[in-house]
């Protein structure tokens, strides 16, 4: 006598069997057979905390082929996924989006030796920076110029470098933090120099920074505030002005622009940010700037400047420590050689082409996008709305960029649902990231490019 209602736990596939399933064959050979097994018996397991919480199998045992293929995937520590935030360059989500010939030169680099320190004509050591150096002057106008691990490493190795033992003057309006709690003034002492402040927090003068130097100063700095704005009744000096003054009084000046942009963005409807080659030209002795946000490269500090101040930096011990391998200069490289070409950097570079994105592109988009998605959402009311992104990364705080987004409100109006339907996208196979906000899941379009792999995901 058969029983007609067997036990959940019956149900369960023994671990050999599914081994010797043909389903399975592709995660094998892909993946060995010990990791396979070690996720089969995870997925076991997991069935079995399901059956006992619900008493039923989850849903996910329908096919186990492609639970298996979705654990072992998400694995990876780094996975991609759909940055639908509204945050074009998001630091958790690795900031800049890399060009196609920064990516095929990584590559090339990865799979051969290269002339990382090697003089092809001396034949002998090179400098790990000289080629990028050179084309970095040229992009700048700047004498000569340093690469380091990221732009809080540049600001480091500029202070520690030039200005160890010595007083350095900063403006009080523009001693930032940044993320990860990274201040100035602790960046200060770590790197052995005293912080001399001036001014008050929204105005600093010109005679302020006169005042405050001495037979003990070794820099006028200034600190470009692109994670905040202050307004109102404001003033501050500004690095052509900074430059003068410390010409003035024989004091080497240096900027810190954080994101950096090598491109007059005002050309491309965008909010207009300082460029290192007009702080070169107005005298400043030193720019350090982000590879990773504006500039639209991999992470990577850079400093331009003075011939004499690089060498410094070079020889310092901690330029060894926050140097960068051949990957992050091969991208780096690649990524410069596009601003050689302005007339097609707009869609070179994924940066630009993503916060130049045309409201009739996207909205073509999101009215084909609705049409397929809102009759798979039956729970949910799924709209085509007008939002506003954000560039990210601490560039250009107050600006925002019209946008579209598809959002999700549920039916119900149970914010509990709405969480639900969060986390089972973030769960995906490629994770969907979006916001929740007044009540609703949004997904900006901004930043989606792969629409037909995008609806795969969702229509699953």
């Amino acid at each position: 006598m058969t029983r007609e209602n067997p036990s959940p736990f019956s149900q369960l596939p023994a671990t050999d069997r599914l081994l010797r399933d043909p389903a399975f064959s592709a995660l094998l050979a892909q993946f060995g057979h010990a990791q396979l097994t070690d996720t089969l018996r995870q997925l076991q397991e997991a069935a079995r905390a399901e059956i006992r919480a619900s008493g039923a199998l989850p849903a996910w045992a329908d096919d186990w082929p492609q639970a298996a293929r979705a654990r072992l995937t998400a694995r990876s520590a780094l996975r991609p996924v759909f940055n639908l935030t509204g945050t074009v360059l998001h630091t958790n989500l690795g900031r800049a989006v890399q060009a196609e010939a920064a990516v095929e030169a990584v590559s090339q680099a990865m799979r051969s030796p290269v002339t990382l320190e090697y003089d092809l004509d001396g034949a002998g050591r090179g400098h790990r920076d000289r080629a990028i150096a050179d084309l970095l002057c040229r992009l700048t106008g700047a004498e000569d110029a340093c690469i380091v691990n990221n732009n809080a490493a540049a600001v480091l190795l500029m202070l520690a470098a030039t200005a160890a033992g010595k007083e350095v003057v900063v403006s009080r309006g523009e001693l930032v933090e940044i993320g990860g709690a990274f201040r100035i003034p602790d960046v200060m002492r770590q790197a052995g120099c005293t912080l001399r402040e001036v001014g008050t927090t929204n105005r600093t003068h010109p005679r302020d920074y006169r005042d405050a130097v001495n037979d003990n100063t070794a820099l006028l700095m200034k600190v470009h505030t692109s994670n905040y704005s202050v307004e109102g009744f404001t003033k501050a000096v500004d690095e052509a002005e900074l430059a003068a003054i410390g010409r003035e009084l024989d004091v080497p000046v240096i900027a810190d622009l954080g994101s950096g942009s090598l491109v007059d963005l005002s050309q491309y409807g965008l909010p207009r940010e300082p460029m290192p080659q007009a702080l070169i030209a107005a005298g400043v002795s030193l720019v350090s700037f982000s590879g990773d946000k504006l500039l639209g490269g991999p992470q990577a500090g850079i400093i331009v400047g003075r011939r004499a101040l690089i060498e410094k930096l070079q020889k310092h011990p901690l330029k060894r420590a926050l140097r960068v391998d051949k990957m992050t200069l091969a991208a780096l490289e690649a990524t410069l050689r596009l601003y050689l070409h302005p007339e097609k950097l707009s869609q070179a570079l994924p940066t630009l082409r993503l916060l130049t994105r045309a409201p009739d592109a996207m909205q073509d988009q999101g009215e084909r996008l609705l049409a397929a998605l809102a009759p798979a959402f039956p729970d949910f009311t799924v709209r085509l709305e007008r939002c506003l992104s954000q560039i990210g990364s601490g560039s250009l705080p107050v600006d925002r960029l019209p946008s579209l987004a598809l959002t999700f409100t549920p039916a119900d109006g149970r914010g509990s649902r709405l969480a639900a339907l969060a986390e089972r996208l973030r769960g995906g196979e490629v994770p969907v990231i979006g916001r929740i906000g007044d009540g609703r899941l949004w997904l900006d379009l901004r930043c989606l490019d792969d629409e037909s792999r995008f609806l795969e995901i969702l229509l699953k």
